[in-house]
């Protein structure tokens, strides 16, 4: 049998050698930016960030909510919309359905409360008084949140998609960017996780397939000279 596909491929690289790999090629092509553009800060909530707090944070840029930052303030300048979501549940956590029923303690995802310091945002993020903020309940942002349609009435065609965790809520959303038909950016350094490998791993995979993963000057840039 003549073999014109590829057997998976095994080799001794590690996952940031292999995102390293995919990022030097320059020949690839990228969805590029288009004219509206907005930030989407996932899950920037005190569960995730603060490892100071909860055994469920994890950090992997100490600068990524100065980053996060940064962007946001400059996308407002330009009047284009800045979104922060998180996650929390009512009490008995119905509303985490199938999700939540792998683990039961007190750091468990369905286990974050509404109005709770994990539900509660990392104190470092800065706000505009017209950003969006909503709680969702699954991975990605667009799912059942009005995120979708508030894109459309705004009239944006370029999403910046920034948060944690890069292998979970991150990847989720950008690939539902992606899918509703966004031109989708993930800014390294504005992404974190528990792990390099299902970091590096998962922006390999961004990369290759659902998003252009770029430096965060790379966005920078680009608002500072619309």
């Amino acid at each position: 049998m003549e073999i014109v596909g590829t057997r998976m491929i095994r080799e001794d690289k590690t996952a940031r050698q292999l995102f390293e790999a995919v990022m030097a090629n320059p020949a690839r092509n990228k969805f590029g930016f288009g004219q509206g553009l907005a930030i989407i800060n996932v899950d920037v909530q005190q569960a995730y960030t603060r490892i100071d707090m909860f055994k469920t944070a994890y950090e992997t840029d100490p600068r990524q909510i100065e980053h996060i930052n940064t962007i946001s303030r400059l996308a407002r300048e330009k009047d284009m919309p800045v979104i922060w979501s998180r996650v929390a549940y009512k009490d008995d956590a119905a509303d985490a359905g199938v999700w939540g029923t792998r683990t039961d303690t007190p750091d468990s995802l369905q286990n974050i409360r509404y109005d709770s310091e994990r539900h509660a945002y990392d104190p470092r993020c800065e706000f505009g008084p017209h950003d969006l903020h909503y709680t969702k309940r699954m991975p990605s942002a667009f799912f059942e949140t009005p995120l979708a349609s508030y894109l459309q009435f705004r009239r944006v065609d370029t999403v910046v998609v920034t948060g944690g965790s890069t292998s979970g809520c991150v990847r989720a959303t950008a690939v539902d960017a992606l899918s509703h038909g966004y031109r989708t950016i993930v800014p390294i350094e504005t992404c974190a996780d528990k792990h390099e490998s299902y970091h590096f791993a998962n922006l390999t995979d961004l990369q290759l397939k659902y998003a252009d993963v770029e430096p965060v000057q790379t966005v920078i840039d680009w608002l500072e000279a619309r």
